[in-house]
């Protein structure tokens, strides 16, 4: 499995905000034993610094996000 694919379910930190529909931000996800950036996009803009749920793969190193405030696994109901 690839970078991309293994992050779906993973919270990570959004390093650059995203900016909705205009553009994507920057998320740092903690992904086999290390960590790694990827592009985030999101429906609506999410400040930098915010934890984000990936919810979906959007092709080579670039990841769809949502805001995350929960803790520990998300349930597998916010990933359908």
């Amino acid at each position: 499995m690839d970078g991309v694919a293994s992050a779906v379910g993973c919270v990570g930190v959004l390093t650059v905000a995203t900016r909705g529909p205009a553009g994507p931000g920057e998320v740092l996800v903690k992904i086999r034993g290390g960590s790694e950036t990827f592009l985030a996009w999101s429906p609506t803009p999410i400040p930098k610094g915010a934890s984000v749920l990936v919810v979906e793969s959007r092709g080579a190193r670039s990841l769809g996000v949502v805001p995350w405030s929960g803790s520990g696994t998300p349930p597998s109901d916010v990933l359908e």
